[in-house]
């Protein structure tokens, strides 16, 4: 894993939608992070939900083919009170999926909590407090925040899996963030959220 910290990384990040999916692409260098593309294919305008699946199965080919990224994040173990709307979901996440199957991607799964948590601290947060917090992380003007949070949450998965890639486990035989944090000499106590403790393993600001 420590090899993965001086690599560069480029992360696909996809919030699969039967009527809207979100995606970003994420570039890495070690610690350092860029944005190069973020945005939501609106395919609600089919009709049929298979051409939908169908359309989005294209994009992503057509965007691996045109980015090249290293690897896919994607969203996962949706949740929702309505059993019709949990299948359409599951089906997107399996078109997605199967796209960078199809371009032999690695695939990293992660959960909506799981994600919150990253970014926020809270897996209970809101799409808006995700979409703040990762606009102040990767400093992008408010100009270029998407109206639609499919895209800041696609943004947010990627940049979930670009957090796992800097985990405190990879310093020197560490075990745990308790272990990383004596050899850093760094304490919990101005350190109180998940964010801030894998930030603070990557060398960057709180």
């Amino acid at each position: 894993m420590i090899d993965k910290l001086v690599n560069e990384h480029l992360i696909l990040g996809i919030d699969p939608g039967t009527l809207f999916m979100g995606y970003a692409l994420l570039k890495t260098t070690g610690s350092q992070v860029e944005v190069v593309d973020f945005g939501v294919l609106d395919v609600h305008k089919l009709e049929d939900q298979y051409a939908r699946l169908q359309q989005e199965f294209f994009f992503l080919q057509n965007l691996i083919d045109q980015h090249h990224p290293t690897e896919l994040a994607i969203e996962t173990q949706f949740v929702d009170k309505n059993p019709q709307t949990m299948i359409k979901i599951v089906h997107a996440q399996g078109v997605a999926i199967a796209a960078a199957l199809s371009r032999d991607l690695p695939i990293n799964e992660y959960s909506p909590m799981k994600i919150k948590m990253a970014i926020t601290g809270n897996g209970h947060s809101s799409k808006e407090q995700v979409a703040g917090m990762l606009q102040r992380f990767l400093h992008i003007p408010d100009e270029q925040m998407p109206k639609k949070l499919d895209a800041t949450d696609a943004l947010g998965i990627a940049y979930c899996h670009f957090l796992q890639l800097g985990l405190p486990v990879a310093e020197k035989g560490a075990k745990n963030w308790t272990t990383f944090a004596k050899q850093k000499g760094l304490t919990d106590s101005n350190l109180t959220t998940p964010n801030q403790r894998l930030l603070a393993a990557l060398g960057r600001k709180k």
